[in-house]
């Protein structure tokens, strides 16, 4: 009798298994998708810093009109 009452009630531990393959599933593509987001802002970092560093160089390389600007009026104090 209960052999055929089996097939009528739902198995609890197959529900659990599932789930527990659902949970794993759905932590592994996370951590999939943070380490990829995590990667894409480290790629994002170093071409900004290397923009950086080139307008840097550049600016470097310009004439500093500003201090041309300062030289006119030796006397002028800076802001205390």
């Amino acid at each position: 009798m209960l052999n055929q009452m089996a097939g009528v009630f739902p198995n609890p531990y197959a529900d659990l298994e599932n789930f527990a393959a659902y949970q794993t599933t759905h932590k592994f593509y996370q951590e999939l998708r943070h380490r990829q987001d995590f990667y894409n802002y480290c790629q994002w970092y170093q071409q900004t810093a290397e923009r950086h560093q080139q307008e840097l160089q550049q600016m470097r390389r310009e004439i500093n009109l500003f201090s041309w600007f300062r030289r006119q009026y030796p006397n002028v104090r800076e802001f205390d």
